[in-house]
């Protein structure tokens, strides 16, 4: 029998094996496509040469985890290339606001009044980002109270009010807003301003990095590692039942609440299969990738150093945009969150062109085709865009539903990510990980910390298993890739 079967081979799936693995206990991975990954995964999805990320592209949490950073990822082929800045917000007169790597040259950019004010925000968490980390991606519990203490005063307020009292200029009240949206979750709801910080911080103190050729490079080396330990994955095995599944001491599921209910099926208690079918999915995403014969003409040359551009013009037209995904809306001018790796990464695509991708928050399930507004985003701030493009490619909600089962209704957080639910992913427990199934947990991004490229849902779920199923007290990470006591 072995000791442990995964089902996904997302960040959080790999990260719950390779947890396990360290400690010594057989493990086999289980994923439905031919391909590992979940949604950190590249394709050709335009033309032949053209590298593409399928989901996710930029691993700022990657490089900020507490468990992944530790990993030896670099000798099983991962490289990260930074851009000279982690993002940009251009603005219709033809300028830009910048987050640069440091917190002093960014505050330098904002002009005296708000440089002080950003500096005063940031500077004290960017210089203790480690221990921000440990505290933001562990489980519900209490890690380095006072520093906690003191983010916590700012990040409970909503985007909207704390960049709104801290800020003057309204290009730096955009800039905050844009960080903020990576939230999913209209930005006059309490807690949005930590989304925003706490990305903020991750860029000052690792970058927003891009893998160099592409994500599925993250979870190629992700399952090199765990094969090195001796653990097991097979693709193109899709679990539709637990009954299906060989004997095994301990289950993991890398999927969400639905999939979870689907699988498991009477099995589960009624209780608890009622308090699952409470959890509540976000606005989905409508994703668009391009081949391009040349760059993004940018109008402001800022943006030309960034790696993560937002487009979205004001703080109100953001807050618009993002309340209208959120009350199921279409807007005309939809945030827009882009990114553009091959400036900095030239292997994605043929010498001399470029690949682009973006997405935007939509209705949860939206049948509606974002295409033009997207577009038409980037050409209000890159005029003569469009005469760039060879090839493009949609997906909207249904597709990356399709493609990933986890993206239920487009959802790319796993579950609805504002503060009523922050907190109980997937139900208000002691214990989120474990299920009321005799060695059954879940280890998706459905579980604390949440969204995100960290490993950390599949490493605590892991570690949950590590002490009620096979009677391991907790143990700390080495660097030596096996645990120590």
């Amino acid at each position: 029998m072995i000791d442990a079967l995964v089902i996904g081979s997302g960040p959080n799936g790999l990260g719950a094996a390779i947890t396990l693995a360290r400690a010594g206990l057989s493990v086999r991975v289980l994923e439905a496509e031919d391909t590992v990954g979940g949604a950190t995964r590249s394709m050709a999805l335009t033309r032949p040469g053209f590298v593409h990320d399928v989901c996710s592209t930029v691993h700022a949490l990657v490089a900020a985890s507490p468990f992944l950073k530790r990993l030896p990822l670099e000798e099983h082929g991962l490289t990260f290339v930074h851009p000279p800045a982690p993002f940009a917000h251009p603005f219709d007169d033809g300028t830009a606001a910048i987050v640069e790597r440091s917190v002093d040259a960014t505050a330098a950019s904002l002009g005296s009044g708000d440089g002080r004010a950003y500096r005063r925000l940031v500077a004290g968490f960017a210089a203790r980002a480690d221990e921000l980390m440990e505290a933001l991606l562990g489980p519900p519990g209490l890690r380095h109270p006072v520093l906690m203490a003191r983010f916590g005063l700012a990040a409970i307020r909503s985007a909207s009010g704390l960049a709104g009292a801290r800020f003057r200029d309204e290009r730096t009240r955009a800039l905050f807003a844009g960080a903020a949206a990576h939230s999913m979750v209209p930005l006059d709801y309490a807690a949005t301003a930590g989304y925003a910080l706490g990305l903020i911080v991750a860029a000052h103190a690792v970058g927003w990095p891009v893998a160099r050729g592409g994500s599925q490079h993250v979870a190629d080396a992700l399952a090199s590692y765990l094969r090195s330990l001796g653990g097991e994955i097979e693709t193109g095995v899709r679990v539709e039942s637990l009954a299906q599944l060989p004997p095994a001491r301990a289950v993991l599921c890398d999927v969400t609440p639905r999939q979870f209910l689907r699988i498991a099926g009477d099995r589960v208690p009624a209780g608890y299969r009622q308090r699952l079918e409470r959890y509540r999915y976000g606005p989905g995403v409508f994703k668009m990738d391009w081949a391009l014969d040349s760059p993004v003409p940018w109008r402001a040359p800022e943006c030309r150093r960034a790696g993560t551009i937002h487009l979205g013009g004001s703080l109100t037209e953001i807050a618009t945009s993002e309340r209208d995904a959120w009350e199921g809306r279409v807007s005309d001018k939809p945030y827009t969150l882009l990114v553009q790796p091959t400036p900095f990464d030239p292997s994605r695509a043929p010498a001399g062109k470029h690949t682009l991708w973006a997405y935007c928050h939509v209705p949860h399930g939206s049948t509606a085709d974002m295409t033009a507004r997207i577009e038409n985003q980037i050409e209000r701030y890159a005029p003569g865009f469009r005469d760039c493009i060879a090839a493009r490619h949609a997906m909207g909600p249904t597709e990356l539903e399709r493609h990933n089962a986890n993206l239920v209704g487009g959802d790319i957080a796993g579950g609805a990510a504002d503060l009523a639910q922050l907190f109980t992913r997937p139900v208000a427990s002691l214990n989120p990980y474990a299920t009321p199934l005799e060695n059954v947990y879940i280890c998706s991004s459905s579980t604390p910390p949440g969204v995100g490229v960290h490993g950390m849902c599949g490493h605590y779920a892991a570690r949950a298993a590590l002490e009620r199923t096979f009677n391991q007290t907790r143990r700390q990470e080495t660097e030596g890739g096996r645990q120590e006591a």
